[in-house]
């Protein structure tokens, strides 16, 4: 296996909860205003030190999307997805975006969002504009 290189951003970083690799910045968030099986999750235009799984197609509360999971490159936790394709023509934004869960990374302050018990239990991948 070869040498791991991680981009390493400047400013406000949001990174991996659970090995601190740098994934996004803020400047490069899109919306605030989405949500995923844990809560709260944030549209990014770029994310850096991720891999991407198979391409899969997702029905989500806005309609029929391609989606790829990704994955921290470091540690391989799954931190978001990516909008491959969307079929609806008011949903086309978000292809080639991605999703961060709120819930896997830390903020640029360090802190952590923490989930509540309800959206554990009735969550489920959805996205909301």
């Amino acid at each position: 296996m070869g040498r791991l290189f991680l981009v390493t951003l400047e400013g406000k970083v949001y990174s991996c909860k659970h090995c601190q690799a740098h994934l996004a910045l803020c400047d490069d968030i899109v919306s605030k205003s989405f949500h995923c099986r844990h809560g709260k999750a944030y549209l990014f235009n770029k994310v850096v030190n991720i891999t991407m799984g198979q391409k899969e197609e997702r029905l989500m509360m806005t309609g029929m999307h391609t989606v790829s999971d990704i994955f921290c490159v470091r540690c391989g936790s799954i931190v978001g997805w990516k909008y491959e394709a969307a079929y609806e023509k008011n949903q086309k934004y978000k292809e080639g975006k991605f999703i961060l869960e709120r819930y896997m990374v830390s903020g640029p302050d360090g802190g952590q969002y923490l989930t509540n018990l309800e959206s554990q239990v009735s969550g489920s991948d959805a996205d909301d504009t």
